[in-house]
Parts: C-alpha cells; sequence; structure tokens
C-alpha cells in the first residue's frame, strides 16, 4: 500500500455496500474500507439503511490500516461536528433536589453510580418506612 492511506486523514469515497454491521467505502479502485456502525453519525443508528445508501459520496477518517490483511477502518462521524447535547428534563425519584441542581450549566447524561445510590437508599428507606406503618396498624 505504501502509505497511500494514513491513519488520521480524511479522504471521499463511495458507499459500495451495506450490511447490518456496516458500510463498506470505495476509497479508489483497488482500495475499500469499513465504517463500523458506530463511526456511521453521532448518536445510535439503528438501520445504517436510514443514513446511507449504495453510491452516496462520502467523507471518511482513517482510523486504521491493517497491512498484513489490507483491511481499513473508517469513520464518518468523526469528519462531522459533535452535535450540541440537548437537554432533556432528568427523571428525579422522590422529589427532593438533586445535587448538582444548582449548576445548570453541568452537562447531562448518565447519573453516576454515587448519584444513583443515593437515589436506590432513598427509595428503599421510604418503603422501609411505608412497611413499618403498616405493620404498626
Amino acid at each position: 500500500m505504501s502509505g497511500q492511506y494514513e491513519v488520521g486523514s480524511i479522504v471521499e469515497g463511495k458507499v459500495t455496500g451495506i450490511k447490518p454491521f456496516g458500510a463498506f467505502v470505495a476509497l479508489d479502485e483497488k482500495k475499500q474500507g469499513l465504517v463500523h456502525i458506530s463511526h456511521i453519525a453521532h448518536g445510535y443508528v439503528k438501520d445504517i439503511n436510514d443514513e446511507l445508501s449504495v453510491g452516496d459520496t462520502v467523507k471518511v477518517k482513517i482510523l486504521s490500516v491493517d497491512e498484513a490483511s489490507g483491511k481499513i477502518s473508517l469513520s464518518i462521524k468523526e469528519t462531522q461536528p459533535k452535535p450540541e447535547r440537548q437537554e432533556r428534563p432528568r427523571h428525579q425519584g422522590g422529589g427532593g433536589p438533586k445535587r448538582g441542581n444548582s449548576q445548570q450549566s453541568q452537562p447531562q447524561g448518565f447519573n453516576t453510580l454515587e448519584d444513583k445510590l443515593k437515589d436506590w437508599l432513598k427509595q428503599s428507606n421510604e418503603i422501609q418506612a411505608d412497611l413499618n406503618k403498616r405493620i404498626k396498624k
């Protein structure tokens, strides 16, 4: 291959095939690579056919080149700007204010294990208190 395709470079290619796990992209007449489904777009891709069609011209970033096998791993999403995170209402179990609510600029996302543990303990204590009330009646 003589270093024609370098890792990290961005090139144009044409989608030649689509499989459930990814899309094959021809870089030239002799070389093609695979864009794994996880590198098609930012966010979850359920069906690649919703994003790409055979014959589409796409920009791809070369992630890796295996000289021995000739396999080339590609990414479409790494050629695109990362989308801004959309604010989604956070699920709050119980109703009290959660730690970090005073900082609205804090990115939304997965709750930390510590936060989840606090929620579970609170729920458990509420259930236990309710059961104790029922027993006393």
